[in-house]
């Protein structure tokens, strides 16, 4: 019978338990959230390189015993838990307008601290069927359309960043829980690109 494989997830959590720590102790000496182990423990998230280099250090298993499905796991991709309350942003002259967007910046920046960085203006593209919608039903309630108005709310807690790393380039988000990096196997030049179904365009460059 094949031995099943376990996650990382699950090597993380019977870790934790045989080192004796609760999820509320690991997380105090990796300075993260509970909520971020319990994502981590669930698969529903992924520690960063650095944290789990901490954790292997501190739950005594290899990075090998870790990582050993390299297939399922990719590094391109870190999502990492974040704390707002933690950072105390004041607006200088080449700064952001509002605290919450002048925050983000400061942990990418804390992430990223040699890096060009540049903070993105997104716009969600809209699919045929709210082209009509917006186009019978816009002007007669927004300027700016109603699938327009719907997808903004949605979107309003995320601020999205374009990082030139050395030779490395980072399409980085942060929402009000965490920041989530991706590194681009191609470069992006151009001032506006499409993602997704968002188109970006490049505007302020962070001072550091």
């Amino acid at each position: 019978m094949e031995e099943t494989k376990m996650t990382l997830g699950e090597k993380l959590k019977t870790a934790r338990k045989s080192a004796g720590l609760t999820q509320e102790q690991l997380a105090d000496k990796l300075s993260v959230s509970r909520q971020a182990i319990t994502k981590w423990e669930s698969d529903k998230g992924m520690p960063d390189i650095d944290n789990l280099k901490h954790l292997s250090k501190l739950l005594g298993v290899s990075l090998d015993y870790l990582l050993d499905n390299w297939q399922q796991i990719d590094l391109s991709f870190m999502r990492e838990a974040i704390n707002l309350d933690a950072y105390n942003y004041k607006r200088k002259k080449s700064g952001r307008w509002t605290k919450k967007t002048g925050k983000k910046d400061m942990i990418v920046r804390e992430k990223f601290p040699n890096a060009e960085i540049h903070a993105l203006i997104g716009k969600q593209i809209l699919t045929r069927g709210e082209k009509i919608s917006d186009n019978v039903f816009g002007f007669t309630f927004f300027a700016f359309g109603i699938p327009d108005f719907l997808n903004g709310i949605k979107n309003t807690d995320k601020e999205f960043y374009l990082v030139n790393d050395a030779d490395k380039q980072f399409f980085v988000t942060v929402t009000d829980e965490f920041i989530e990096s991706r590194q681009l196997t191609e470069k992006i030049s151009q001032k506006k690109f499409k993602m997704g179904n968002f188109m970006f365009t490049m505007c302020n460059y962070l001072i550091p």
